[in-house]
């Protein structure tokens, strides 16, 4: 099948819409639209296949309310406008850039500059700020904290109340506060605090004298970094929406990635690999779930019909570990999942295979999950907080009618 156009004609678009080409003028004049010169063709006009979707929906939706609010949620239109990642035509894109290529050669740190919107100079200082808690605050949350992620969610309110600059929520302060977030969670994680890249801490932390692991670390955490409006990413619009403080927003959008359909997926994902043995077993393990009514976790993604790209590189990088004995029942799983589901793996079967074959800890892929996010939870923050409105949507009510006489 061929991959849609990111760009239609003035034809197409107003074909598309069932407008003349005066009304297709008429909507880009007011901003409903927007084109640009094709080149070589001054006369020409090219338009964004995404915004003829955008405004074709809203036509729809005024014809039928009550079908577009029950859908809207659902894996339909965009809800809201963002300039911050773009997935089309099964790729995605963080500001423009592929981000795939940019998951191959680019550092986290590289990544959450783009994302946040540095400027040139800003950016080789951003990142050049110390742990904002003490050791010996640390020490005392890990008393009660076990779980990794709770840990990091204990910590954020803390370390929020010592941090009064985090309350100045104009887009320089927001993107120094970001920074300073995540030295914060790397050094719960690394258990150290130090001047260094984020997935060369983790590395030390994690793969010791593995040097090269380190590169998977950092490759893993800009393919995290963000993806559009997923569940953790709205959470954190709406808590920015309401003003909330970076610390708190990163909170509420670790609260939602617990859930076992979102970033919890992956521990599912992790205990199915632990018994995919042969391939006769793996495939028994699939059909099992599926007799019993449940679903297979780590395959499909809606989004990607041909495939999770985000999943396509961790496990390229999986196969490329060497650890064969461990990534033999990861191969077995792949296969017994693809010719069952006709499904392929995605973003959570990565994680968990990279962590698997490189030998690093349980909740490693949670974790990379979270930090890596945190990079996109705050550039949405950035981009809510210049919105300046409260996110309110509206429910369509099903509940029994209002007795007679009731006010």
């Amino acid at each position: 099948m061929q991959a849609a156009p990111y760009y239609l004609t003035a034809t197409q678009a107003a074909d598309a819409l069932g407008v003349s080409r005066a009304t297709l003028y008429a909507y880009t004049s007011r901003g409903q639209l927007r084109s640009e010169a094709v080149a070589g063709r001054p006369r020409e006009r090219r338009y964004y296949r995404e915004d003829v979707e955008r405004l074709k929906e809203r036509k729809e939706a005024r014809r039928d309310p009550a079908k577009a609010a029950a859908q809207g949620l659902h894996w339909g239109g965009p809800v809201m406008e963002s300039g911050i990642t773009l997935i089309h035509n099964g790729r995605f894109f963080y500001r423009g850039r592929d981000a795939v290529t940019l998951a191959e050669t680019s550092s986290a740190e590289h990544v959450a500059a783009l994302l946040w919107g540095a400027e040139e100079g800003e950016r080789e200082r951003l990142f050049d700020q110390r742990c904002v808690m003490s050791p010996r605050q640390l020490a005392q949350l890990r008393t009660f904290a076990k779980d990794p992620l709770t840990l990091l969610q204990a910590a954020l309110p803390v370390a929020a109340a010592g941090d009064l600059a985090s309350y100045d929520l104009r887009p320089a302060a927001v993107r120094q506060t970001g920074a300073r977030i995540i030295r914060l969670l790397t050094t719960i994680i690394a258990r150290r605090d130090a001047r260094e890249p984020v997935h060369r801490l983790l590395q030390a932390a994690w793969a010791p004298k593995r040097n090269a692991v380190g590169d998977v670390i950092r490759t893993t955490l800009v393919l995290c970094a963000d993806h559009e409006l997923n569940v953790s990413a709205f959470t954190a619009r709406c808590a920015a929406s309401a003003g909330a403080s970076p610390y708190d927003i990163v909170a509420a959008a670790i609260a939602t990635l617990k859930g076992y359909r979102h970033g919890g997926a992956t521990e599912r994902v992790r205990a199915l690999m632990a018994h995919a043995h042969t391939p006769k077993s793996a495939r028994a393990l699939v059909a099992d779930r599926l007799r019993r009514g449940e679903g297979v976790p780590g395959f499909g993604h809606p989004l990607y019909p041909a495939g999770d790209p985000r999943a396509a590189l961790l496990m390229k990088l999986a196969e490329a570990s060497g650890n064969e004995v461990e990534w033999r029942p990861i191969r077995n799983l792949w296969k017994a999942g693809s010719e069952v589901l006709h499904d392929r793996p995605n973003l959570d079967f990565g994680l968990a295979a990279v962590a698997r074959t490189y030998r690093l800890p349980d909740h490693a892929p949670r974790l990379l999950f979270a930090l890596g996010r945190t990079i996109g939870w705050i550039a949405h923050a950035i981009e809510e907080y210049a919105a300046g409105h409260l996110i309110r949507p509206r429910a369509r009510y099903t509940g029994p009618a209002p007795k007679s006489g009731s006010q």
